[in-house]
């Protein structure tokens, strides 16, 4: 996975706000409204769709981006998989953020890139096991 331009020393003296979420804490949950996405500073999150995790976000990743950026609801949730630490961006921040570093929009391209890649992949597979009964 490609690492992000994230400058979380940066991001604190901005004033963005940081959050500490023990393991098992659930971040959002699907269909929620969203209004925030997060960077993950350390530690690991588990995004899950119907109990079954998707993908697990470690440091410099980024997760809850869709909905900050189409205004819809959560596509999955969020749970801590471990202690972790999460910056929490709201748009005003992200703009803010995309104006400063060009380079981290690129990186939010690119990890949508990769979960859309990833999920024609499995639904490729789907389909072509299928196809074999």
């Amino acid at each position: 996975m490609v690492r992000g331009p994230i400058d979380f020393e940066k991001l604190e003296r901005e004033g963005v706000p940081f959050a500490s979420l023990p393991a098992g804490e659930k971040v959002f949950l699907q269909d929620e409204a969203g209004g925030a996405m997060y960077l993950v500073r350390s530690g690991l999150i588990d995004i899950l769709m119907y109990g079954r995790v998707l993908e697990t976000v470690g440091a410099d990743g980024i997760f809850g981006e869709m909905s900050l950026i189409d205004d819809a609801p959560r596509s999955a949730a969020a749970l801590a998989a471990t202690n972790t630490e999460v910056a929490i961006l709201d748009r005003a921040a992200y703009l803010r953020l995309v104006r400063a570093e060009p380079d981290f929009a690129l990186y939010v391209l690119q990890v949508l890139a990769q979960r859309l890649r990833r999920l024609d992949d499995a639904l490729a597979d789907r389909s072509a096991g299928e196809g074999s009964g």
